[in-house]
């Protein structure tokens, strides 16, 4: 059986070492270790292997805290220690950069890091009613599987909604539709913990007294989603607080629907929202524009500085929310919102938006490519660019930088997703 010294870890958190001029992939390995291991995917310039044994252990390797790490999918860094996982994660983003974009940036910025455990506030679970396995599994994917983990709890879920597992299963187990109900959706704000129900039938009386009981008992929040997610509906308590998170920074709460789009880590995001406005530097009288703007989480810290701000999202609902939010925080005076498509953004589009002296860019993982390739001569002088997938930066960032004449002064790892090999960033850009 061969072994291997780790030199480093790729994007999906595998180790990587060398076996005669090829690149193995291993799971379960960490750099500086030498490990023994076995192939289970061999292609002609890589294979991708297993950790059967370690024989020398890194420095940092760490016991998972999770009973369930190694089968359920949500988690692949639990075996290495929070701040070695946060270096890591800067090497996969300097490491894109060069190799994808061939830039470095001037400055490499402090992480942006929060609690280990307990912060994911928005998440998606699978319920399925499995005999074998003694019933309802409610839980996330098994690794590299559509099968659903046999979980009774999830470090990273806050402590109260981790223990809401096992009673999810006696709830949708006892129900009529027990195999008509596949996922559960789960938003935890700063005042209530909702939780979708996705049904493909409807709720008789008695599940509704079930479901009812079980808000009662658990202190959270019913909604149910019959079809898209535009048909989720609030329904036991129909009454009581709202979704909503607060980013006491900048005196500002945003309400949001328990199925739109926000940050699942609200402590790392009010860490990332402060960063994003010191890069910025917003100033009274300048016109900034804020690009996937969704609901407003940089829109209306930015308005807050005086500047105005002009955010431009794909999602009308998500506009209508954040035109909401804005007047509920007194900035409606200070911002625009705009539905438009920017994964087709144009020189045309962008200019008839109007001149802006500054730009945020936070958009999903597929990136920004149009939006970047459309700045012309008179584009906004500083650029900060929140990216949730670190190849897709690396590839707009070279543009910027070698095609727009910006400046790449800094950049830095956001940990938005302990325990995951999940990589955000943010940058700044300054033109020349």
């Amino acid at each position: 059986m061969p072994t291997g010294v780790i030199e480093s870890l790729d994007h999906e958190a595998r180790g990587i070492t060398r076996l005669e001029g090829k690149t193995v992939f291993v799971e379960g390995a960490l750099p500086g270790e030498r490990v023994e291991y076995v192939a289970f995917r061999k292609k002609p310039t890589f294979d991708v292997a297993h950790t059967t044994r370690v024989l020398k252990p890194s420095p940092s390797r760490v016991e998972p805290r999770c009973p369930h790490f190694g089968v359920c999918g949500g988690c692949s860094m639990q075996h290495l220690e929070p701040a070695a996982q946060v270096a890591a994660k800067q090497r996969v983003l300097e490491s894109n950069l060069w190799h994808l974009g061939r830039i470095e940036p001037e400055q490499i910025y402090a992480p942006i890091y929060g609690p280990a455990w307990g912060y994911r506030h928005r998440a998606r679970l699978s319920a399925r009613l499995v005999p074998k396995k003694g019933g309802m599994l409610v839980g996330f994917h098994e690794r590299k599987s559509s099968y659903v983990a046999d979980m009774r709890r999830c470090e990273n879920l806050p402590p109260r909604v981790s223990a809401l597992l096992v009673p999810l299963r006696e709830l949708i187990g006892a129900l009529s539709i027990a195999d008509a109900m596949p996922q559960i959706e789960v938003a935890v704000g700063d005042h209530v913990t909702a939780l979708v129900l996705r049904i493909l039938a409807p709720l008789n009386s008695a599940d509704e007294g079930l479901v009812r009981a079980f808000a009662d008992t658990h202190g959270v929040v019913f909604y149910l989603q019959p079809k898209g997610p535009a048909s989720v509906y609030r329904f036991y308590p129909v009454e009581g607080p709202q979704l909503s998170y607060r980013l006491p920074d900048y005196d500002i709460e945003h309400f949001f629907s328990p199925t739109e789009f926000t940050q699942v880590n609200h402590a790392v995001n009010r860490v990332l929202v402060r960063r994003a406005i010191e890069l910025l530097a917003p100033q009274a009288g300048e016109r900034i524009a804020d690009m996937f703007c969704g609901l407003g989480n940089f829109t209306l810290p930015i308005a807050r500085s005086g500047a105005y701000v002009v955010g431009i999202e794909g999602s009308a609902e998500l506009v209508r929310r954040a035109g909401e939010n804005a007047a509920a925080n007194r900035l409606a005076d200070r911002v625009e919102y705009g539905v438009a498509n920017l994964f087709e953004a144009t020189p045309e589009s962008l200019s008839a938006l109007g001149h802006f002296d500054k730009m945020l860019i936070d958009p999903p993982r597929e990136g920004a490519v149009e939006l970047v390739k459309a700045i012309g001569p008179d584009g906004p002088r500083r650029i900060v660019y929140v990216s949730c997938n670190p190849a897709t930066l690396a590839r707009d960032a070279a543009i910027l930088v070698t095609q727009r004449g910006y400046r790449l002064r800094g950049t830095g790892v956001v940990n938005m997703f302990p325990n995951t090999s999940h990589v955000e960033s943010i940058a700044l850009f300054e033109a020349q």
